[in-house]
């Protein structure tokens, strides 16, 4: 396999800003990417929910973007480690997951994956590993060889653990052996380098240190950013409404990301778009920041839904949200009354929602009816007997109320 070495490519690759920190060194590994030596690049993550975002998104488009220099890539998937739970940010221990639900969330993160990187070239595919091939064959005797190499203090130097016995919270056993674990996947692979997020360099560097003891092997770590508001510090998260999911629709792609505060502008298009960064800071100095977000919305809905299908959301974007105009089939939702108070009326359009969801709804003035926003929570609804009234929770659901 043929690798490319190409010193322009390498240092814009290493520049854009998504890569953080390198350990031992950003030099020695730009020097090993120049050397046409062909290295082996893995990632590994749990996979302890459904759906990823986009900030799992710039890791898998980066990886590939070694692939392509010719290197060897590993997609690995932690379906052993799922099972107990990396605690990282965590307060208390993680719930530990059954099989058929590791399994299940796997083979949909492979679909969500896949517009990122080419598993189908003949030549140099991405090749996927699952740590449940070697960790499962680990014997009582082996797991001490691997404990052996750190102390408890080490473990103990990990933030959440500090945390916890501040504040008198239980720290399991169980959760000492995750970095071991998670260290012996760099061990089983022989990999040269891992890529890896700011939050799991404690992880990458016992990998390091046992791949070196054991197999005489020096280990890269590669540490990426998490995609945090610049301004708030908050990151991508589907509990907080921020997060931009990788099984949305076209639609709701396009939207979520128009939905992003305009400080997040750049972050999405030097992370999550391939576009030039000089492109990208003139569209950060736009006098309207919603230009640059349009563009950032088109750019990374196509990568997942192609060019057709990112064009005609943007188009419903702009015609339903923008424009306000009312779609076509709204689905209608007959009260069966005259008059109802506005919180019975919103939870009989979205049945799921917690009556302290939608007062916080209401809160935020995302509540309208027709174009009006309601922020009282007291206020009744009267349902006129022919026509009906449109209601929109938030921007993107819209329900027509007939009495």
């Amino acid at each position: 396999m043929k690798i490319n070495a190409n010193k322009k490519i390498i240092e814009k690759i290493l520049s854009r800003g998504i890569i953080k920190k390198v350990l031992p060194s950003l030099d020695q590994f730009q020097k090993r990417l120049l050397s046409g030596d062909r290295l082996k690049f893995y990632i590994g993550a749990d996979p302890t929910s459904t759906a990823l975002h986009l900030s799992h998104a710039k890791n898998y488009m980066l990886l590939e973007e070694f692939r392509t220099l010719g290197h060897e890539v590993i997609v690995l998937f932690g379906d052993f480690t799922a099972r107990i739970g990396d605690p990282t940010e965590k307060g208390t221990a993680r719930e530990q997951l059954s099989e058929e639900t590791i399994s299940n969330n796997v083979h949909g993160w492979l679909d969500q994956i896949k517009p990122l990187m080419n598993f189908n070239d003949q030549a140099n595919p991405p090749r996927i590993a699952f740590n449940r091939e070697w960790l499962s064959k680990l014997v009582f005797e082996d797991v001490l060889q691997l404990a052996s190499n750190f102390s408890v203090q080490q473990m103990l130097e990990r933030d959440m653990f500090e945390k916890r016995l501040k504040e008198k919270k239980p720290i399991y056993l169980h959760e000492f052996m995750y970095p071991l674990m998670q260290g012996y996947d760099s061990v089983a692979l022989e990999v040269d380098i891992e890529l890896c997020g700011t939050d799991q360099i404690f992880n990458a560097l016992v990998g390091r240190t046992l791949l070196k003891r054991m197999k005489n092997r020096d280990k890269f770590v590669v540490a990426v950013n998490l995609m945090e508001n610049p301004l708030t510090g908050d990151l991508m998260s589907k509990s907080r409404g921020t997060g931009v999911f990788l099984d949305s629709s076209p639609f709701d792609m396009y939207g979520s990301i128009m939905a992003q505060p305009d400080e997040m502008i750049k972050v999405l298009l030097v992370n999550n778009t391939r576009l030039p960064l000089e492109k990208i800071n003139d569209l950060k100095n736009l006098e309207n920041p919603r230009d640059g977000k349009q563009v950032a919305a088109l750019e990374i809905t196509k990568i997942f839904h192609g060019e057709d299908a990112a064009k005609a959301a943007e188009q419903r974007f702009i015609a339903q949200i923008q424009k306000k105009e009312v779609p076509e089939n709204v689905p209608e939702v007959p009260i069966g009354q005259m008059r109802l108070p506005l919180i019975d009326v919103i939870s009989k359009c979205v049945p799921n929602e917690s009556t302290s969801n939608i007062r916080r709804l209401i809160k935020q003035s995302a509540i309208k009816i027709d174009g009006q926003k309601i922020t009282n929570f007291e206020q009744a609804v009267n349902i006129p007997p022919q026509g009906g009234l449109i209601l929109h929770v938030g921007k993107k659901r819209i329900y027509k109320i007939t009495n």
